[in-house]
């Protein structure tokens, strides 16, 4: 069967595989948790998840990402990137910190109960952060990390797979 619809928590709920639609044309199809854990794409990564997952330009030589000169993990090698190049983290995969990471401004806590929302700002870009329910978000936390296993790296606003990575059943990076 096919259901079109453009409720995102709709069809994740219902579907086994959905199709992800951006300007007209295809730009993923895989399960729910492949849409979540590996967004081919920005426009995935940010329409699927509440909130969606943070996009920030950034330029990224082997293992690091540099954001304003900041060095970041990646855990895995990347060659050479050519045009617009971001990184994509997921709100649930950053972690506030009072001495590790990257600076962040806190600019609001929202709580809606199971966990907390951070909105921040990260060298101008504004970023989500998931905290947890108990969690205390006190005036030192100033810093984000990213867990690197959950890190993606886009060129052109398209998914692209670490040196070396193996080959999925339908040629794609797994």
């Amino acid at each position: 069967m096919i259901y079109v619809t453009h409720d995102q928590t709709e069809a994740l709920t219902f579907a086994d595989k959905v199709v992800v639609m951006y300007d007209g044309r295809v730009v993923q199809i895989g399960t729910p948790e492949e849409l979540f854990e590996r967004p081919e794409h920005t426009f995935v990564g940010y329409f699927i998840g509440s909130p969606g997952m943070n996009v920030i330009p950034a330029k990224v030589e082997g293992k690091q990402a540099y954001i304003n000169g900041s060095a970041l993990d990646l855990g895995a090698a990347y060659g050479a990137l050519e045009g617009k190049v971001e990184i994509g983290v997921r709100p649930e995969f950053a972690r506030l910190s009072d001495s590790d990471g990257l600076p962040v401004k806190v600019r609001r806590v929202e709580d809606v109960g199971r966990h907390k929302i951070v909105r921040a700002e990260f060298f101008g870009n504004d970023i989500n952060i998931i905290a947890g329910e108990g969690e205390e978000i006190g005036a030192d936390k100033t810093r984000v990390t990213f867990d690197p296993a959950h890190v993606n790296v886009y060129a052109n606003d398209w998914r692209v797979a670490p040196e070396g990575a193996r080959k999925g059943p339908v040629g794609e990076a797994a």
